[in-house]
């Protein structure tokens, strides 16, 4: 497919997507062979297991094994975060395209690495102490958004893996109460530390799996961390190696938290730049980031920044009440990011190929965003 022919089918599926959030319209919204694109950049890395990039703490000789060893559910995609993100990003496609030519190989790929025999190793891994701040909290956060995908999928199949990954979602969910509480500054970088975006993450799977006691330590953390955040400085992002946004992901962390009418209030004084009719606000200069170099993995952060500040302006103007006249400026920009992040999704390079498809099913399937 021509590239301008699939910016324009993702430009008019996001419309659409945008009129109606409900997971069955999703799906006639998305674009399939959008989808289809997406899916075949994990189907290539999910069990692909080199290059890896390990995060791994040895206590002697017989801690040095390879990852599949290591990690025999989520050894691919060059890390374990990327890896379990590959998975979700299959869920949700098969959700959506039940049908679709990939769908078979999609579901083989799932159910190699969903086993109980899997499962088991990936836990007794994040069991031991002196592996607290494995993957914490960006990949964490992502498990715990894989679980919610499959606990929404009314599938037989589904329901089996969600019943595999319940232990593993357990270790992650209590590692994360346990540190949170204790956690007693937010982390603001643009990368994987950063603790807004996993929050939002986090906050969602709680609302899915009904588990108050998550979304209370999340309350209670973004009245300590982010309530009190005045003139959040967006006009220095982004900086060189960013994918994420720490004020626009602090901001779409706190429209979950918040009802609207609160939420409007709180962003007034921490993004006042984007009112309109100030004739010098931050929000203009908030242009789509530069990527110089997209072999280099690093810097091919900047495609993901542009496509997850797609996705966190649209979620921020949702956020908002009905009217608010600060919506339709994000919505703007939220689809000038768009535009110039998509097209970039291609595999080209493994650097971006092994997680960027992930962000992409993200944005043009409103995953961030509820009914």
């Amino acid at each position: 497919m021509h590239r301008a022919t699939y910016l324009a089918g993702v430009l008019v599926s996001m419309g659409a997507a945008a009129a109606s959030a409900a997971p069955g319209n999703r799906a006639a919204a998305m674009d399939p062979a959008a989808a289809a694109r997406f899916a075949d950049l994990a189907l290539k890395c999910l069990h692909m297991e080199y290059p890896n990039h390990i995060s791994h703490t040895m206590d002697g000789d017989a801690d040095a094994r390879p990852p599949h060893e290591q990690h025999p559910a989520f050894y691919g995609c060059f890390d374990w975060h990327s890896d379990v993100h590959g998975h979700w990003l299959l869920l949700r496609l098969l959700r959506l395209f039940p049908d679709a030519p990939f769908a078979p190989s999609a579901r083989a790929e799932l159910a190699r690495s969903l086993t109980a025999q899997n499962i088991a190793g990936e836990t007794a891994y994040l069991e031991r102490a002196d592996r607290a701040s494995f993957e914490r909290p960006y990949g964490l956060a992502w498990l715990l958004q894989l679980s919610a995908e499959l606990r929404e999928w009314d599938d037989p199949q589904a329901r089996e893996w969600a019943g595999v990954l319940r232990p593993l979602e357990t270790e992650a969910a209590s590692r994360l109460k346990t540190w949170i509480p204790k956690l007693h500054y937010p982390i603001r970088i643009g990368e994987h530390d950063q603790t807004a975006f996993s929050f939002g993450l986090i906050w969602d799977w709680a609302g899915i799996a009904g588990d108050s006691e998550m979304r209370d330590i999340l309350s209670d953390a973004a009245r300590r961390f982010y309530l009190k955040d005045r003139n959040c400085p967006l006009s220095y992002e982004p900086s060189g190696e960013d994918f994420l946004s720490p004020c626009l992901a602090e901001a779409d962390f706190m429209r979950r938290v918040q009802g609207p009418e609160t939420f409007g209030r709180w962003l007034s004084s921490f993004l006042p730049g984007i009112e309109p009719g100030i004739g010098k606000s931050a929000a203009p200069r908030l242009e789509p980031a530069v990527v110089t170099d997209r072999a280099d993995p690093k810097l091919a952060h900047i495609d993901g920044l542009n496509l997850s500040r797609a996705w966190m302006l649209e979620g921020i103007a949702r956020g908002l009440e009905v009217g608010d006249r600060r919506a339709p400026l994000l919505r703007n920009l939220a689809a000038r990011h768009r535009e110039a992040a998509l097209p970039a999704v291609t595999g080209e390079h493994y650097e971006g190929g092994h997680w960027l498809g992930t962000f992409a099913v993200y944005l043009t399937s409103n995953a961030g965003i509820q009914p």
